[in-house]
């Protein structure tokens, strides 16, 4: 309860599981999400949208499964991290140098207001300076899928400082095949966050999502489809 609490006050969405399904935790503790294991394999298609300086996740996933791991981020600090840090013996991290929104075009990317940060975002929240641009390139789920001859989609990650709302509606709206979502919601950054990752989440159920994990922080939201 005293966790709650704290979390709440710092701007977070409290919310519990809606379902019991077997889960494990896959990334390091600020980096990670609980996932659903049963039927992911070596033929799964894993979507890793926005990567930062941390690819624990993306690493854990295909230690497990032996997959191949669609990465995408367009933030230079990011695209130069995984240059020099991911091997490329790693093969199965497949890295894309655009990032995943919910329309495709070169937009304005607001770089954070701490410059020892990675995540920016082209949504104007608490963390980014609105006077610090560039022009990234994004693309939708649709068009990348399309783009990588992919009929469905296994498990989805987001972690994109805000833009995760809009591009779960556009999903939805869509009606995109995917079996598994791990989100990280971002309500203490952006105004009505709470109401938005409220409505979200019933958005998602009512397009068959049930959350089976949230982290501990109450930031990451797993759904799987039912």
């Amino acid at each position: 309860m005293i966790k709650k609490i704290k979390y709440f006050l710092l701007g977070h969405y409290i919310q519990n599981p809606q379902i019991k399904l077997a889960k494990k935790w896959f990334g390091g503790k600020y980096g990670g999400f609980y996932v659903h294991p049963g039927k992911l394999n070596e033929n799964s298609i894993i979507y890793s949208v926005g990567i930062g300086e941390d690819i624990s996740f993306d690493l854990d996933i295909i230690s497990k499964f032996n997959c191949k791991v669609f990465a995408f981020d367009p933030t230079p600090k990011s695209i130069t991290w995984v240059k020099d840090n991911v091997l490329v013996s790693k093969k199965n991290f497949i890295f894309q140098e655009y990032g995943i929104s919910a329309k495709s075009g070169f937009f304005d990317f607001y770089l954070p207001k701490n410059t020892n940060h990675v995540s920016g975002s082209i949504v104007k929240n608490s963390n980014v300076d609105i006077s610090n641009s560039i022009k990234l390139e994004f693309r939708t789920i649709s068009q990348v899928i399309e783009e990588l001859q992919h009929n469905n989609i296994d498990l989805l990650k987001i972690d994109i400082e805000g833009e995760e709302y809009e591009v779960l509606k556009s999903i939805l709206i869509e009606n995109i095949d995917i079996k598994q979502i791990v989100v990280e919601f971002h309500p203490n950054l952006i105004k009505k966050g709470r109401a938005k990752t409220k409505n979200m989440i019933k958005t998602l159920n009512k397009s068959g999502y049930k959350c089976f994990g949230v982290s501990s922080s109450y930031s990451e939201f797993s759904f799987i489809k039912v």
